[in-house]
């Protein structure tokens, strides 16, 4: 079976119905629990959840590749860092 990391995701977490702050760190927790260079698609809510959850991840040093509005959620992309201090 051949690897296709660039846009296959490694595990999938669905936050729909779950607030801020707690989806950003639910994301976080399992981000840390993956591979380095692992990703992670996440699923979030439109509004609040879509707006703060990608900015966060950035600054906490995750790398946000893809935001893909699927209607009635979002999913995101994002990668755990090879490089994690």
């Amino acid at each position: 079976m051949k690897s296709s990391s660039i846009s296959t995701p490694d595990a999938q977490l669905d936050l729909r119905g779950t607030p801020c702050p707690i989806n950003f760190v639910r994301t976080k927790l399992r981000l840390e629990k993956m591979p380095l260079g692992g990703l992670l698609e996440v699923w979030l809510d439109p509004g609040e959840p879509i707006e703060q959850v990608p900015d966060s991840l950035t600054m906490a040093g995750y790398q946000v590749e893809k935001i893909t509005d699927c209607s009635s959620y979002f999913s995101l992309l994002v990668r755990r860092p090879v490089n994690n201090q």
